[in-house]
């Protein structure tokens, strides 16, 4: 299926690109980040399982366990503090 994935702040840094569309056989967020660490060092970096990466799906914060639909859209960025 193809999904539209969304990088912000840090991870953004880390991957190089602030978006991309990719086909994926992934049916779950988490499955979907485990296919994009196995993508190089640039992803393993940017989305490394120690790190605090939060998820959101179609705009919506999910955890790791939620389904993927055709044409979703994921969004990963770092936890975020406001003053």
């Amino acid at each position: 299926m193809k999904v539209t994935i969304k990088y912000f702040a840090s991870v953004r840094e880390a991957i190089g690109q602030g978006s991309e569309s990719l086909d994926t056989t992934a049916a779950t967020l988490g499955a979907l980040r485990d296919e994009l660490l196995a993508r190089g060092p640039a992803y393993a970096s940017g989305l490394a399982r120690g790190k605090a990466v939060r998820l959101a799906l179609d705009q919506v914060m999910r955890d790791e366990s939620a389904p993927l639909t055709e044409g979703c859209e994921v969004a990963f960025f770092p936890p975020v503090t406001g003053g």
